[in-house]
């Protein structure tokens, strides 16, 4: 027993060196730069900075953003992943929708430019439709249409696994006892599936919290977040320690939205424990 448990723990310890050098370290650096402003000084005048108008500011937009963002991703999302457990060759389908995010997010961002610039495919489909030529680039339709695009595969993922974990078994004793198809998805396919939709929503709120890139080349600027002052501060302006500042508030964020939604882990563990007992 002695000889498996030092093993076991001989294992762990490339797993506990890339925590610490690559999450634990990182970290703290960004939260020691955060105490220091643009000339060296230490000063706690970054955190005050934060809570004026314009960092609130920011801070409202990357919620809001982040938000719309997970909700049109989960739309389209959680129909995809139903109908792709219904199909015959659904691994191929999910292999379909996955390969998009292996390429280049600046690639696909570019190839965006390209599709809803003023001569791009769209306003040409536009054109002969008779609408007439649009701004569609550097909008908050193309910002949030391109965001919800890279984010899909990442929520389509971890609620097509709970789906496939469900006993079908459920389903047919909702219809035998009467339930309409919505009574079912209502009452057993949704809450079923709760802890996918969470683990979905986790993986495209947090990074959509701190998109910069793509407010820059997609939505010109015009779509100010956390992320995009951040870039500005490490950046342009150099004043690492308001950017670290900004990244502290970011990560504190992240730890709660994390917090939040695993919890429906945690309460299904003890649920089966309670049944167990």
């Amino acid at each position: 027993m002695q000889t498996k448990a030092s093993t076991r723990n001989a294992y762990l310890i490339p797993y506990v060196l890339w925590m610490v050098l690559f999450v634990v370290a990182p970290v703290l650096l960004v939260v020691y730069y955060s105490f220091f402003d643009v000339e060296g000084n230490f000063t706690l005048g970054n955190y005050a900075r934060f809570f004026t108008p314009v960092y609130m500011q920011m801070t409202l937009s990357s919620f809001w953003y982040a938000f719309l963002i997970t909700v049109f991703s989960l739309l389209v999302s959680y129909p995809t992943a139903y109908l792709l457990t219904r199909t015959k060759h659904k691994q191929l389908w999910l292999l379909l929708i996955i390969l998009p995010s292996w390429i280049n997010l600046l690639l696909k961002a570019y190839a965006f430019i390209g599709l809803f610039g003023t001569y791009g495919l769209t306003n040409s489909l536009l054109e002969v439709v008779g609408i007439g030529t649009q701004q569609i680039l550097f909008t908050d339709f193309s910002f949030i249409f391109v965001s919800v695009y890279i984010f899909i595969p990442f929520m389509i993922l971890p609620i097509f696994n709970a789906l496939e974990e469900m006993n079908p078994s459920l389903i047919y004793a909702a219809r035998d006892l009467g339930a309409s198809s919505w009574l079912t998805f209502r009452r057993v396919i949704f809450p079923l599936t709760l802890s996918g939709v969470k683990s979905g929503c986790q993986a495209v709120f947090i990074p959509a919290l701190s998109l910069f890139m793509i407010t820059r080349l997609i939505a010109g600027n015009r779509v100010i977040t956390l992320g995009t002052a951040i870039e500005q501060h490490f950046l342009v302006t150099q004043d690492w320690g308001m950017g670290s500042t900004i990244a502290v508030f970011l990560i504190i964020a992240m730890a709660i939205i994390m917090f939040l939604t695993g919890s429906g882990k945690k309460e299904v563990r003890n649920g089966k424990k309670r049944k167990a007992v």
